[in-house]
C-alpha cells in the first residue's frame, strides 16, 4: 500500500464519526440503514461517511438484492500498523528489557551492600 493510499486512510480515521461506524462495522456487517439506527444519526450522514470509508477501502459493500451490506476491511488498518508501530514494536520491547535488567542489577548490588553491612 503506497503513502498516499494510506493518507487516504488516515483522512479517513481522523474523523470520530467514522471511527464509530467502524466500530459497529467491526461487530457485525450491517446496511446504512442498520448504521444509521445503531448510531442514532440520519441516513443521508452515514452514506456521506461511508464513501469516504469506501474510498479508503475501509469498508467494503456486498449487493445483496436491493440491499447493501457494508463490511469492515480491516488490512488498510494493519498496514498502518505495520508502519507505524510493528517497526518500533520491538524497539520498545527491546529497550524496556533492557531498562528493567539495569533495574534489577541495581536492586540486586543494593541488597548485597545492605546485608554485608548488617
Amino acid at each position: 500500500m503506497s503513502h498516499e493510499d494510506l493518507d487516504h486512510v488516515w483522512r479517513a480515521l481522523a474523523n470520530p464519526h467514522r471511527r464509530r461506524i467502524l466500530d459497529v462495522l467491526r461487530d457485525k456487517p450491517c446496511t446504512t440503514g442498520d448504521l444509521a439506527d445503531a448510531l442514532g444519526e440520519n441516513r443521508f450522514l452515514v452514506m456521506q461517511h461511508l464513501n469516504l470509508l469506501r474510498e479508503a477501502d475501509l469498508v467494503t459493500v456486498e449487493a445483496d438484492g436491493r440491499r447493501r451490506i457494508n463490511h469492515l476491511n480491516p488490512v488498510p488498518i494493519q498496514h498502518i500498523y505495520e508502519r507505524w508501530v510493528g517497526k518500533y514494536q520491538g524497539d520498545w520491547a527491546a529497550a524496556l528489557v533492557g531498562l528493567k535488567r539495569t533495574v534489577e542489577e541495581k536492586s540486586a548490588k543494593n541488597e548485597a551492600r545492605r546485608l554485608k553491612r548488617a
